[in-house]
């Protein structure tokens, strides 16, 4: 076993002879070379032996991402990290760590050593596709869906609790996934100091005419240094519950 694991050959040493030209007596000159083969096929004694002799390594992963050969880098062996694989191959995902920590090959003492290297991104709200949405726990096409559509509507996220905004969404649903998401700059902030009427109307949180054009007639008879959602909840332009909802948004700030 020692000879065995004594014979790393990485790269392998190859000696190749090459057939030269012939002397002037006629006798044929052989040349001889080393090379390295980098992709030798090693016998499964000597892969067996490297196998327990591997050295346990540590560093940040993700094990919804990570390749066999890191998961045996890790410390696991190839028949646990190809079970790994195969669990994500046929769709299943590590949403938490503890999700990892509950696969039947991660022992508790190996999840106890790799637990502060475990690296599952959040998924961006504002970047995920329907698919996405799809995959988190409480949220099936429907909601999926609406996720989609009223982000286009405010223009981006602001934050993630919008998402409880969606009709029936519920603190329950949103409870349920919130340590799973992370919600990035919203693509179009809400410029509600310098839209027009017809384009203030457009935005979930206003609709109404009649709220859009005393958006603007506000702006009109007072200062910019007054334009606040205060200001526009105390002169009854917006009420109570557009002024909760339209504090979540990120509004761009009036032109100096």
């Amino acid at each position: 076993m020692l000879k065995i694991e004594a014979n790393r050959d990485q790269p392998d040493t190859v000696v190749v002879y090459v057939q030269g030209p012939r002397s002037q007596s006629g006798v044929t000159e052989i040349e001889s070379g080393v090379t390295e083969n980098r992709y030798a096929q090693h016998t499964p004694a000597v892969k067996a032996v490297r196998a327990k002799t591997r050295k346990t390594e540590s560093f940040r992963f993700n094990p919804n991402t990570a390749s066999v050969e890191d998961l045996q880098r890790l410390g696991f062996s190839l028949k646990q990290a190809q079970s790994i694989d195969n669990y994500r191959q046929k769709g299943g995902r590590f949403r938490r760590k503890e999700d990892f920590a509950k696969s039947y090959v991660v022992a508790d003492s190996v999840f106890e050593r790799l637990e502060p290297f475990i690296d599952i991104p959040k998924l961006d709200i504002n970047k995920a596709d329907s698919a996405s949405f799809d995959d988190l726990p409480g949220i099936g096409p429907y909601f999926a869906a609406k996720m989609v559509s009223y982000r286009e509507e405010l223009g981006g996220y602001s934050c993630t609790e919008q998402l409880k905004e969606l009709w029936n969404f519920g603190d329950e649903r949103y409870d349920k996934l919130s340590d799973l998401i992370e919600c990035s700059e919203p693509a179009n902030p809400l410029r509600l100091w310098t839209l027009p009427e017809d384009s203030l109307r457009l935005h979930p949180h206003i609709r109404y005419k009649s709220v859009a054009h005393g958006i603007v007639l506000y702006r009109d008879n007072n200062p910019s240094s007054e334009w606040t959602l205060e200001g526009l909840k105390n002169a009854c332009v917006i009420d109570e519950e557009q002024y909760s909802k339209l504090r979540l948004c990120r509004i761009s700030p009036p032109a100096p």
